[in-house]
This record gives structure tokens, sequence and C-alpha cells, in this order.
């Protein structure tokens, strides 16, 4: 595992508390989160508060690797149960994907992990960054609670390149157990 990612790790224990198994594998697998989640809470459903395309501007550009002004779907979504357990930003490279892929991707209530399995797209997932943040208003009104947020960043990588762009964010009060 990289050593960024170990110590995000450390430096959430330090600041935050300790880890739970469940927590440090949702943190740093570079396996499907809708899959652990399905394992852990029960299936799991999408609820899509925002998706749109969008030119990307330099950030989204270099956190994709693609120009500025390409077309990025982006999408906000909560992974859910009875209660929300994570809140996922994705900034996904268009121009990269196939039409089959796009159109479950627009109709956003499929997890993409579920989308690249049913598509049989051979991917990778690449773990930039793993640290918490303190909760914004939109996470604090979907959370009901008060409690600092553990929050990874990835890189879905097909065909060498990097299709798509994540940040999921969960309370540190979630999957304690």
């Amino acid at each position: 595992m990289d050593q960024n990612i170990l110590d995000g790790i450390k430096k959430i224990e330090k600041e935050v508390g300790k880890l739970s198994n469940a927590q440090k594998i949702l943190l740093t697998t570079d396996g499907s989160v809708t899959t652990i989640l399905d394992v852990i809470r029960g299936h799991v459903k999408i609820e899509t508060l925002e998706q749109k395309f969008v030119n990307a501007d330099l950030e989204m550009a270099r956190l994709l690797n693609i120009e500025v002004g390409d077309t990025v779907n982006y999408r906000v979504v909560v992974i859910e149960t009875e209660e929300p357990l994570i809140y996922a930003i994705s900034l996904i490279a268009v121009e990269r994907l196939e039409n089959d892929f796009k159109e479950d991707l627009i109709r956003a209530d499929i997890p993409i992990g579920r989308i690249l399995r049913k598509h049989n797209i051979e991917s990778r997932r690449e773990i930039k960054s793993v640290y918490f943040e303190d909760q914004s208003p939109e996470i604090s009104k979907i959370f009901k609670i008060d409690s600092p947020m553990l929050t990874r960043t990835y890189n879905i990588i097909h065909n060498d390149e990097s299709l798509i762009w994540l940040k999921e964010t969960f309370p540190y009060t979630h999957f304690r157990e």
C-alpha cells in the first residue's frame, strides 16, 4: 500500500480517533465500495443529488488528465440503505466513455461499480488521498450528525487513462462496529 495512504490513516487516527477495520477498508480499498457496503449493510441504492455535463475547468482537467473545455459528467450522490452511508462526488471524462456505459451513467440510479461490472469494463482504482475534513453545510443536512468526515479520493483507470475521479466521504461515527 502507498505510504501516503498509510500516513493518511495514521494522521486520522492521531487527530480524530482510532479507526475500525471497516473504516480502514472503506478508505483504502482498490475494489468496489458498493460491493463492500452491500456486504456490511445490505443492498445499497443511489440517490442522485446533482448530475450535469460541464466543460472541464483547470482543476477537473488536471484530475482527469484531459483538456480544459472537454466535457465532464459532474455527479453528486448519496449511497444509502435506510440511512445515508457515503456522500460521493464524481467527475467522468465523457469522451472516454462507450455509449452503453454513458446511457447507464446518465440514468443516475446505478452505482459506478455496478456499471463497470455490467459492461465488463476492465479498470483499476488508484487511491490518491485519505484524510478527514469538517462537514460542509450540505453534508450536515444529509447525515444530520456532528462528526468529522473520513474522506478519500481516487481515480478509476481504464486503458491507462483516467476515466473517473471520485471523492467519497462518510462520518467518523459510521462503520464503527
